[in-house]
This record gives C-alpha cells, structure tokens and sequence, in this order.
C-alpha cells in the first residue's frame, strides 16, 4: 500500500509506501499521474519517502512497479529517495545506470531539502 500527493503547482509527486507494494497502487498512480503528464509534459519531481523499502505483495506488484518506471522514468527530472535506509544509497547508485531522472538520496528528516533540490533550475 502506498500514499501518494500530486502538488500540481510544482509538479511534484510526493509518495510514501506504507506496507508491501500492490499492483493496484501503481494502477490508481498512473490514473493520477499520467493525465498531468499529458497536459504539462513531465513531472519536475518525484519524492519517494520511505523509512524502509516495504517490498512488494507478489510478483506481479514487482512487475507492475518495474512496467511504472519504464514508461516514467523520461517524464520525470529528479526523484529524491528520502530515507535512512541503506537501500536509500544503493538504490541512488542502481537507478542511475538504468533511468533518465536525476537521483539523490536524503537522510529521513530532509524532506525539505529534497523539495528544494528538486526545485531547483538545472
């Protein structure tokens, strides 16, 4: 299960995973998602705020989440992974290799600092 916001005044999307992943959480996300995407052409950020990755409920959430960041990782300029977990650096290190955003890990009690990186004029 996750939560999510869309703050469509600074084109982020700020998520925050609350229990193992749900193939049904990235289908309500891109009904959110992708109509702002159509209308604004991408997203300026995206926020994953976590206190440890919660994994997923089956295979096909796995895949679901996967099929997500393929079809989004080109629409979306930075995401901030804010965490104290260890998967926070891995997952800033893995990602760069595989998706267009811009990655950066912050320290659980920096969500403001990730709001302004993304923010931030390249």
């Amino acid at each position: 299960m996750m939560r999510y916001d869309l703050d469509r005044d600074h084109s982020l999307l700020h998520v925050r995973p609350e229990g193992a992943l749900e193939a049904e959480d990235f289908e309500q996300l891109v009904q959110l998602v992708d109509p702002f995407i159509e209308e604004s052409g991408g997203l300026d950020g995206l926020i994953i705020e976590t206190s440890k990755f919660p994994g997923w409920e089956n295979l096909a959430a796995m895949v679901r989440h996967f099929r997500f960041v393929r079809d989004h990782h080109r629409k979306i300029r930075k995401v901030a992974l804010v965490t104290d977990s260890a998967i926070g650096d891995l997952a800033e290190h893995i990602a760069a290799h595989f998706v267009a955003a811009q990655v950066k890990g912050f320290a659980a009690d920096q969500l403001e600092q990730a709001k302004a990186w993304i923010a931030e004029a390249e």
